[in-house]
């Protein structure tokens, strides 16, 4: 994972695990499940009452940003014969790449 510090000062806790990332132990994200064909890019805030939120339009206070790369595919020869309207390679999609996934941490609040 690409890890981007926006500004100075304390940032949110994480954790990553697989494919999921876990923030202060209280919000999950499945970032394979949040993976499509174009980029994907995700807002996490805290919203009016200090609870971390998914998107801007509930928050009041940016925590971090997701960008999760388009889903990439391999493109093989199908084993079987698919008739003539059907033929050649067939996309399979590669599992998402944590490595290519950004987190940008902006400094949290003190309250």
């Amino acid at each position: 994972m690409i890890i981007i510090n926006k500004d100075q000062g304390p940032k949110i806790d994480y954790e990553v695990t697989g494919n999921k990332i876990t923030f202060d132990d209280d919000l999950t994200i499945n970032l394979a499940k949040r993976e499509e064909d174009w980029a994907v890019h995700i807002d996490v805030c805290f919203d009016s009452t200090n609870c971390l939120v998914v998107g801007a339009a509930a928050g009041r206070n940016y925590v971090a940003e997701i960008d999760i790369p388009a889903r990439a595919y391999n493109y093989v020869e199908p084993e079987e014969d698919r008739g003539e309207e059907e033929r050649g390679p067939v996309p399979v999609p590669i599992p998402l790449d944590m490595d290519k996934v950004t987190l940008t941490l902006w400094e949290v609040p003190r309250w």
